[in-house]
Formats: structure tokens, sequence, C-alpha cells
């Protein structure tokens, strides 16, 4: 009989919260100047991802009682995880989101390991990696990380040290959480005096722990908080996606935007996706109300290069974004003030916990709770900090990247913002019925980067 572990109680919440309108899978999109070395590509994966991560050789199996178990598969059948896609004519940009949206549509087979990857070589002979991964294996910031372990580069070089980590058995419940919080207090502190450019998705988790009634009051407040507007982002989804990205976005300009207005990278960003959500539903001709951004928050270390150890360590928050305010400098100027005070508040660690604490329910129990936290949101919003310079994987430089969250709790729309050497993309991922054409998002938020600029001359 093969080897099994049970699954830790975050995880199992993931896996049994899938549905076919809500696959829980984390998505990513890697495009590369050139076409990649495909045997070499296999090479890479099996011994930076399969040799050295566990849940990679492991299929997620029911448990006789509890939680659900991970089994070792008896041989791992590479070519199953890790194959080529056929991209049809024209062989574009919009080709392959349209293949990705499919593919975000498509759950991985149970029967094996819960990941995939598909390399596409588009007409203009550049390749893009497609890797699709469950929730149940790891955060998004984790699995980002994990991915970027692949390629080659000084920092890259300094993660594919780091040891196989040793597959244990959660301890799970409560003292498990205390304890997973008490050690990022002392992580995160030190993180934020390095000054990273961009704050874990984007809300660093050393400002969020706090005792007592400013706890027990954090809770309350999201227990209250009164569901979205009903707009057209947010009603009944169905099982077709779409996907979208956009062209990269200097840093620079970010930067500067931010110094001259009074706000930070995240501020910016997020303003203009803020802006961007304003412009769509005007184009709709929908009232532009505030809307809430179900926000993750990394509870890692950010000076790990890499993950020793996969499965969930994030909680949420919910940041109401200004949409009603007319102008960008308005949006910026309160979104600063709303990320000011969410820094300051501990509802990201009360959410793991919560979390980790549902996993142990009925899974009827955890789709109600986890679908009343989604009413009370009309998106996802993540931000996530990628390598500095220029990296590679077999035998081509990454030009860019994005990846997607899945939508939790019945939400229709995610949104994603990465930076990598020096740029930043901003993705889309959405619910077919929801919003038929991302790229209005997209161009939304260049619009808004471009009003900002206007402001600040």
């Amino acid at each position: 009989m093969a080897a099994q572990e049970r699954m830790s109680s975050v995880d199992a919440l993931w896996f049994h919260m899938e549905e076919p309108a809500n696959l829980m899978m984390i998505t990513a999109v890697l495009w590369f100047e050139g076409r990649l070395d495909f045997e070499r590509l296999k090479r890479v994966v099996r011994e930076r991802l399969v040799e050295r991560y566990p849940r990679f050789r492991q299929r997620a199996v029911a448990g006789l009682v509890g939680l659900p178990q991970w089994e070792d598969v008896p041989e791992l059948d590479l070519d199953a995880h890790l194959s080529r896609l056929d991209v049809p004519p024209p062989g574009d940009r919009a080709v392959l989101e349209s293949l990705v949206g499919q593919w975000m549509s498509t759950p991985l087979e149970r029967s094996r390991p819960l990941w995939q990857f598909h390399v596409m070589s588009a007409a203009d002979g550049r390749d893009v990696l497609l890797a699709r991964l469950h929730h149940c294996l790891a955060d998004g910031m984790a699995l980002a990380r994990v991915l970027l372990a692949l390629t080659e580069g000084a920092e890259a070089e300094a993660a594919s040290e780091a040891p196989e980590p040793a597959s244990r058995t959660s301890t799970g419940g409560l003292a498990g959480w205390v304890r997973g919080a008490r050690a990022v207090a002392g992580t995160a502190r030190a993180v934020w005096r390095k000054g990273a450019e961009l704050a874990a998705e984007p809300i660093l988790a050393g400002d969020l722990l706090v005792k007592g009634a400013r706890g027990a009051a954090a809770m309350g407040k999201l227990l209250v908080i009164p569901p979205d507007p009903r707009t057209s982002l947010r009603g009944p989804l169905g099982t077709q996606k779409r996907a979208a990205w956009s062209d990269p976005v200097p840093l620079e300009r970010v930067k500067a935007l931010g110094q001259a207005l009074g706000g930070t990278v995240n501020d910016v960003l997020l303003a203009a996706v803020t802006g961007a959500l304003r412009r769509y539903l005007e184009s709709l001709g929908e009232p532009p109300e505030d809307l809430h951004a179900l926000v993750p928050v990394n509870l890692r270390p950010l000076d790990e290069p890499v993950p020793r150890e996969l499965g969930n360590h994030f909680g949420v928050v919910f940041l109401r974004l200004p949409v009603h305010l007319g102008t960008p400098t308005r949006r910026l100027q309160e979104l600063a003030r709303r990320m000011e005070r969410l820094k300051r508040s501990p509802e990201a660690v009360l959410t793991f916990g919560a979390l980790e604490l549902l996993g142990y329910t009925p899974a009827a129990l955890e789709r109600w709770v986890v679908d009343t936290f989604g009413s009370k949101a009309s998106l996802i919003a993540t931000n996530v900090p990628g390598p500095r310079a220029a990296v590679s994987l077999a035998g081509s430089q990454l030009e860019g990247l994005t990846f997607w969250v899945p939508q939790t709790g019945h939400l229709g729309l995610g949104l994603s913002l990465f930076s990598y050497a020096g740029q930043v993309t901003v993705g889309v991922a959405a619910d077919a019925g929801r919003v038929p054409d991302p790229h209005a998002l997209i161009q939304g938020f260049h619009e808004e980067l471009d009003a900002l600029a206007d402001e600040r001359d």
C-alpha cells in the first residue's frame, strides 16, 4: 500500500471547495523571448520540482475518516504533467489568451498529482508556459516562488540550493495557528526594513499582528460587512473563463507617480485598478459604487528565496476600493489612507486561523462560510513581487509572467499584479458571463495610469 499522509485542514478546505463553476486552480502564464528546450525543461522540472517537493509526486485521496490524505503515486508519469499544446493559427496573443481561458475552465485529473504544465508555441517564435496547480498544494505566493526557482539567474541559483523539505503531518488547529502567527511576527518586520518594492500581496503580515480587543473587534467588523452592490461583476457563474494580460508597465514610471502624488507603488497600482473598475461600470451604465476586493496576504517570510515546504499560509483582508470618487488623485489618496488602516489591522492573521479551523468542519459548512465571505466582495486582487533581474528557463530568457488565484466564494473576477525585472504586468481572469471582454479592464488600467500622469503634470 502506498504511503499516506493526512492533508492539513486549511489545504483540505481548498480541496473541498472545488466545483465546476469555481475550480480551485492557481494558473500562471510565463512567456519567453524564444523557444524552450523541451527536454531540458523536463529535466529541470523533475530535478527542481518533482524530486524536491513530495506534493508534486502525490495524489489526493479520500481518508477513511476525517481529512483527505496525500498518497505517493507508484511512479510519476512526467509526460502526463508536462506536454506541448498545439496553437491554432494565427498563433497570436489573442489565441494564446483563449487557450489559457479554456484550460482555466478544465479541472485537473484527480487520479494524478494535482498539477500540469503546457508549453504553447506562438507564431512569432516564442514559447509560453502555462502552469495549472491546485490550491490545496500551496498558496499563490509559495507556488510563484516555486515556479521561479525553476529558472536560472542570480536569485534562482540561490533558491535552487534549498534542501528538499521533510514531509510531515500538520498539527493543525488553533495551537498550530498561534505558533505560526508568532513566527510570522519576527520575520515580516525584518523584511519591512529591507524595503521591499512591492509588499506581499500587498500588505506585510508583521503590521497585522495585534492583540486583545482590537483582534476581536476586527473579526466582528468582518462579520458585519454588508454584501457588495449588485453589479454586472456579481451574479451566477458558468464554467467558461476568460483570461488576458497587459503589456508590461515600467516600474520606474509607477514609482515616479507615487513619489509625485504621495503614494506607494502598491497605492498607485491599486488606484489604477480602482479607476479601471469605475470606467468599466460606467461603460455599462452602472453606478460607480465602492467595491470590496478580497486581498490574499502572505504569511510566509519574504526573505526566504523559495519555500522549504508547501501548503497554504495566508490570510485575507477586505479592501474597500474608492470607486465612487471622481478623480484619479482623490482615489489614490483615499486608497492610501484605507491601506494604511488595513496595515494596522489583524484581519489577515484572524482569517488564516478561521480558515484552518474551518477545514475541520463538514464540507457544507465550509462552503457556506466561504460563500458568505465572498458575498461581501466583488473581486480578488493579488499583488506579488518577482525577481528584480531577468532570469531564464531551459535556454530562453523569461520576458514576463502573470498568474491568478481561484475566484473563491463564487466571485467572478480576479485581478493580478506581478512585478518582474523592472516591469509590472496586470492580468485579468474572469467568468465569461460576468466580464465577457477582460481587455476592457486592462485598457482602463492603462488609461488610469495616464490620467494620474496628467494630474501630476
